[in-house]
């Protein structure tokens, strides 16, 4: 299989750690990050079916895009996917928040940071904007981990490695105050101590 991988995103990133914490190093990548000639080759051989990264290609040539439904694939029959369809919708529901609320927040305030052919988005109302609606959407998981060690049942799922990506470079990267949120932060360290794993580049 090949991984297009953008290098400084969370989504791709969230693909490689779960194939580090798999052990699968039997997956050819290919780096496409912003502005490079290599992204715009892999659109121009449509190898992005919706214009970005990470897209997984199978063996037969199948391409299949977006980060958590790459994790899906990749997570079934692992130890990241909960046997009990209970769980498995709550570990979902997490993902389907992840992108849907989190990532539009906290990957959006980090990129205007990060990316000078963003920076011109970031205005002072914009980025306060996001600085608070970012605060409230780590606050959530905060609470909830308040009284758990992971996001679904006993033990790390896929929900958590969906959700690590952009939260544990949230203070570095998108500004937030990760002091105000001490659960999250054990969260961030249980996470880190998984066998296989592999840090953002």
């Amino acid at each position: 299989m090949i991984l297009y991988s953008m290098p400084t995103s969370g989504n791709s990133y969230k693909v490689r750690l779960l194939l580090a914490l798999l052990g699968r190093h039997d997956v050819q990548r290919i780096d496409v990050e912003y502005l490079t000639d290599a992204l715009e080759q892999a659109k121009q051989q449509g190898r992005l079916p919706f214009g970005k990264a990470p897209v997984l290609v199978l063996d037969d040539g199948t391409l299949l895009p977006e980060s958590n439904a790459i994790l899906c694939y990749l997570g079934d029959d692992t130890r990241f996917m909960p046997q009990s369809p209970v769980a498995r919708a709550q570990m979902l529901g997490w993902m389907f928040w992840e992108q849907n609320q989190h990532e539009g927040v906290i990957a959006v305030r980090a990129a205007l940071r990060a990316y000078p052919h963003r920076r011109a988005l970031a205005t002072p109302e914009r980025m306060a904007e996001l600085l608070e609606r970012g605060h409230d959407l780590l606050q959530i998981m905060e609470d909830h981990l308040a009284t758990r060690d992971w996001l679904v049942g006993d033990h790390a799922t896929l929900a958590d490695l969906c959700l690590f990506a952009y939260t544990h470079s949230a203070g570095a990267r998108g500004g937030f105050d990760m002091a105000r949120f001490p659960a999250i932060g054990a969260w961030i360290e249980r996470i880190t101590q998984l066998d296989g794993f592999e840090g953002l580049e």
